[in-house]
């Protein structure tokens, strides 16, 4: 059974960083995209960046330079630097892999809150 445990979420002030990790289990994902996603308040779910087996990284043209994505193949984790965290930027972040034929998506996601 593949799982995906992202972790390392927690409360900052504005201006503040985070990096989020998310560890996979039960299946090697170096050959599959993974990327990361997040739900705030009231609003739905929005892709965040991806990132390829090989490397190659996306990121959503709203995150202006901010985040940064990074996997790490032989430990089958993937992360996420986050610098001058926003009030916006407050949400729960979930990391997902896609498999081509398979997807899967981390269950509990962690909460990032930034305050003001």
């Amino acid at each position: 059974q593949v799982q995906l445990v992202e972790s390392g979420g927690g409360s900052v002030q504005a201006g503040g960083s985070l990096k989020l990790s998310c560890a996979a289990s039960g299946r090697n994902l170096s050959s599959c995209s993974m990327a990361w996603y997040r739900q705030g308040p009231e609003k739905e779910r929005e892709l965040l960046s991806s990132i390829e087996g090989d490397g190659r990284v996306k990121y959503a043209d709203f995150l202006k330079g901010r985040f940064t994505i990074s996997r790490d193949n032989a430990a089958n984790t993937m992360s996420l630097q986050m610098n001058n965290l926003q009030t916006d930027d407050t949400a729960v972040y979930f990391c997902a892999a896609d498999c081509g034929w398979d997807t899967y998506i981390g269950r509990q996601g962690t909460q990032v809150t930034v305050s003001s």
